[in-house]
């Protein structure tokens, strides 16, 4: 599997990310839906990473730096072709490496609460993210989980 840093430019970055956000519209109330578009994700404080397997895009992450020591973990995504092969694993260690050498004590990330979330939440709980309050600018929600790393 190959990482890399990606400019959001392509297709299939654009179609697993609309993906995405259909899910996330169709799991949550749309005032819980903190993913973020194409444009969104195009910001100078966002690094965004796509993952891909024999040529096809197996997946997606980014970290948002918050502070110089707090980034949080947002788009994470795995193609459904692609599913419980370790991609999201191998993203989020990728990550949480570029996070350590670039100095970052702590991740932070937001998921949902419904069912559909549960394997995000196993996968988080794995790496050592622990439930806590919310942060930024994340109001209190019911449908929403707080969880964090200290690196």
């Amino acid at each position: 599997m190959d990482i890399r840093i990606d400019d959001l430019s392509g297709i299939e970055i654009a179609a697993l990310l609309e993906e995405h956000l259909q899910d996330m519209y169709a799991t949550s109330p749309a005032e819980s839906v903190h993913a973020l578009d194409l444009s969104k994700l195009r910001q100078p404080n966002i690094i965004f990473w796509t993952i891909w397997h024999n040529g096809q895009l197996a997946g997606c992450g980014a970290l948002k730096q918050l502070s110089s020591l707090h980034a949080e973990v947002k788009s994470m995504r795995v193609a459904h072709a692609h599913r419980r092969k370790g991609v999201a694993a191998k993203l989020l260690q990728h990550m949480l490496d570029f996070a350590k050498v670039n100095g970052y004590q702590q991740l932070s990330l937001e998921t949902g609460t419904m069912a559909f979330f549960e394997p995000a939440r196993q996968l988080y709980a794995g790496f050592g993210f622990t439930l806590g309050e919310n942060f930024a600018d994340y109001p209190l929600d019911h449908h929403s989980l707080f969880m964090h790393k200290y690196l």
